[in-house]
């Protein structure tokens, strides 16, 4: 692992919780309250499952300034300031270095994608513009473009690039990176059902989705492995891949939202091209969410 890890353990993929008439600031609030009261290590603020494709420019600087001032370093904040626009991407990761989060999610281009070489020269031209660590998050099922471990390391040598957030699924890939980049960068599992996996390869934690209505379940996943229970850990793991999977059983954040509805943390809205989630699996999903004690 790097000298000191951006955060280890959980980082939850925060919810934006939103309404017909914008952001829903109370609503946000409180979610954020609720995962620092649980002891949460982290919050990624305005990413995928923050809808952050569909927060215009002012919507989503607004958004990670309240988040910081809000958090107020009860956990480590991590703005998402990917685009596929690099020009953006650089003044949007500005901007939210200026306003105090901790560090930087940067996912790859979409749609437009790039080659290996493009990578490379666009994550450097982000981490030179910056003075917070920055986390690339690899994606291809949405983004169409994979990061190769060998571009991995080669950008593991810049010292503003620290970490990886890995949701390709590609377990062998993710072996040969973490050879690649050494100590020089953590890896972090982009997918809630790979979190163990990814630790036993020395790993730092999982940047998740699950931890959004179950953080101190997610958290003792992670928990019981740096404490040596690993056993302990893949059980945990086991027993909430079938809530797991139902958060995924449409595009997240469709699920969860619906979920944290349930809670009664905001309302279930999400932003077009994305619609509330369809009947029979919400009942699905429910009834896992009772099982569980979560509702």
């Amino acid at each position: 692992m790097t000298d000191k890890p951006i955060f280890r353990g959980v980082a939850t993929a925060l919810i934006t919780p939103t309404n017909s008439n914008g952001v829903d600031y109370d609503s946000f609030a409180k979610v954020i309250d609720w995962q620092c009261e649980q002891g949460i290590n982290a919050l990624v603020i305005a990413g995928t499952t923050g809808e952050g494709s569909t927060l215009d420019d002012a919507e989503h600087k607004a958004v990670v300034k309240f988040a910081v001032e809000r958090i107020a370093g009860r956990c480590t904040v991590i703005a998402a300031t990917g685009s596929n626009d690099t020009r953006y991407a650089v003044q949007l990761s500005k901007y939210c270095c200026d306003v105090g989060a901790d560090a930087l999610l940067c996912v790859t281009p979409y749609y437009n994608k790039t080659t290996q070489n493009g990578l490379i020269k666009m994550y450097e031209t982000i981490a030179d513009s910056v003075n917070k660590p920055i986390i690339l998050y690899n994606v291809p099922s949405r983004t169409g473009i994979n990061i190769e471990p060998s571009t991995y390391g080669k950008l593991s040598y810049h010292p503003m690039i620290k970490g990886i957030k890995e949701a390709n699924s590609n377990i062998s890939k993710i072996v040969e990176t973490a050879h690649l980049i050494g100590d020089r960068m953590d890896i972090y599992s982009g997918n809630d059902d790979q979190i163990v996996p990814i630790l036993s390869m020395g790993g730092q934690g999982v940047i998740s989705v699950l931890s959004n209505p179950a953080p101190k379940q997610t958290m003792e996943i992670c928990n019981r492995f740096f404490d040596g229970d690993v056993k302990g850990a893949a059980e945990l793991q086991l027993k909430y891949l079938p809530l797991i999977n139902a958060l995924f059983s449409e595009t997240n954040p469709i699920p969860v939202k619906a979920a944290m509805a349930a809670m009664g943390f905001c309302e279930n809205y999400v932003r077009l091209p994305l619609v509330p989630m369809e009947e029979e699996h919400w009942l699905k999903l429910k009834g896992l969410m009772k099982e569980q004690g979560l509702i």
